[in-house]
């Protein structure tokens, strides 16, 4: 997974399909942390969220989940499209982990308080993408929001 990563940075090999393993944590976790960029303050309760949500759903350790978080961070830095990410989500994924996921991302969206517009927009594209309907994706906004105000 690293040397994909490595490649992916480098500009060389991009086209290649992600298809180890290791790719579905390493989609998600893109996507977990392109939502939290999407306010432009990718914070420290953003990250916290993140790395709880990916040791959660994947069983990692926590300096797994920071090493997969850091490694996400350039690589989202540096992307220009989500569907590399989406499309090993929608290949390794079932409707409810797709559906799953979306919730995760509203969780990310709503760690502030305080949900941007931009985040609105990209956990709706994104949602788009990984062939989440609307009803689901209302029913995991609203779901985040509960498990969030149960904190």
């Amino acid at each position: 997974m690293l040397k994909r990563v490595m490649d992916l940075l480098g500009g060389r090999d991009v086209a290649r399909p992600l298809s180890d393993p290791d790719d579905l944590q390493f989609a998600v976790a893109a996507l977990l942390v392109e939502a939290a960029r999407m306010d432009s303050d990718f914070n420290v309760a953003e990250r916290a969220t993140i790395k709880r949500l990916l040791a959660g759903k994947f069983g990692l350790a926590p300096e797994a989940a920071d090493q997969l978080i850091e490694t996400a961070d350039q690589s989202v830095r540096h992307a220009t499209q989500l569907f590399p990410f989406t499309r090993v989500v929608c290949q390794q994924m079932d409707a409810d982990a797709r559906t799953s996921l979306i919730e995760m991302l509203w969780k990310v969206a709503f760690t502030d308080g305080v949900l941007d517009p931009h985040e609105d927009m990209l956990v709706r594209r994104i949602a788009g993408l990984i062939h989440v309907p609307d009803r689901e994706r209302a029913q995991a906004r609203q779901n985040a929001l509960a498990k969030l105000a149960v904190k």
